[in-house]
């Protein structure tokens, strides 16, 4: 048995601490609170992850840290660089594998598929955030100081999936709503299942060939937003949604009174265009295939007719 240490109780961290958990392997799942799901492998430690002797001490003999935590994301310029920072020194510390969980920001606006091999460059405050966590791993590991790997996503779905979708569509959708979206309602994109990323880290953590390089998730492709949303309508069997465009104005105004709605204007060049993840070499190398889109809306459907959800 080996021990695994995530860092963030997400939905994704909490799907890899559960797939490891259910693998018979052991778990220490870090927050600040000590949240994530319970389970006889899974030990749930309250602790600030920039603490770094903490971290440490707490990652000492663990096969590998995984790095699934995110502040909040109007705060990602002032606390994302010190959390990136205590996680790579702590896997150095202990000789853990480090292994993050990033996004397609750092690529900047992409014209077809992206590929893992696309060089940083980005366009926005986040994406320079994300690609500098990348540069400072990669660099530790050519200094031989650790062994890296980063697991990219695109847009998330799942039954607490947390993206622009979810947030401005599924939840909308969902109580038979109208929803309003900042995007291009037909152009194609490609969604990241929140367990689908899991499968992704744990396996990218236990092959050889990982190291000094990223992953792409297998996800769904080519399903626009238009289309999402009338899927997942059916799933939870509620009237189709009425939906419509959303002005960059009109997110602007919403953003002026809310924090985190006023960080989306600056990444709209992801959802003006098509969006593709090309995650075939991951598919091939790792054998992972996206869950199909049906079982994820499905999820969120059940999630949502839940008691209290």
């Amino acid at each position: 048995m080996s021990l695994y240490v995530i860092v963030g109780a997400g939905a994704a961290g909490s799907a890899a601490a559960r797939l490891l958990a259910d693998a018979d392997q052991q778990v220490r799942l870090i927050t600040r609170r000590g949240s994530g799901p319970a389970h006889d492998r899974i030990e749930r430690v309250a602790a600030d992850a920039t603490d770094t002797a903490r971290l440490i001490e707490l990652t000492r003999g663990a096969a590998a840290l995984f790095n699934c935590a995110m502040p909040a994301y109007d705060r990602w310029p002032s606390e994302f660089p010190p959390l990136a920072a205590s996680l790579l020194a702590a896997a150095e510390r202990s000789g853990a594998d480090y292994v993050m969980l990033g996004n397609t920001y750092g690529y900047g606006p992409v014209d077809g598929p992206a590929t893992e091999d696309l060089p940083m460059a980005p366009i926005s405050v986040k994406g320079r955030v994300r690609a500098q966590m990348w540069h400072d791993a990669l660099a530790a590991q050519e200094k031989g100081r650790v062994r890296v790997t980063e697991v990219r996503a695109s847009d998330y779905l799942g039954a607490v999936a947390y993206s622009p979708f979810t947030l401005m569509v599924g939840a909308q959708v969902l109580r038979g709503g109208p929803a309003s979206y900042p995007g291009d309602l037909d152009a194609p994109h490609s969604w990241t299942y929140t367990t689908d990323a899991a499968r992704t880290l744990i396996a990218a953590a236990r092959n050889e060939k990982s190291w000094g390089r990223a992953w792409h998730v297998p996800s769904i492709s080519q399903a626009p937003v238009r289309e999402l949303a009338a899927h997942l309508a059916r799933a939870a069997a509620v009237p189709s949604p009425e939906l419509t465009h959303m002005t960059k104005a009109e997110l602007q105004a919403i953003g002026r009174t809310d924090s985190v709605m006023a960080e989306f204007p600056e990444m709209l060049y992801l959802y003006d265009r098509p969006n593709i993840l090309d995650a075939s070499f991951t598919a091939e190398l790792l054998n992972i295939a996206p869950t199909p889109l049906d079982t994820v809306l499905g999820e969120m459907a059940a999630e949502h007719g839940r008691p209290g959800a």
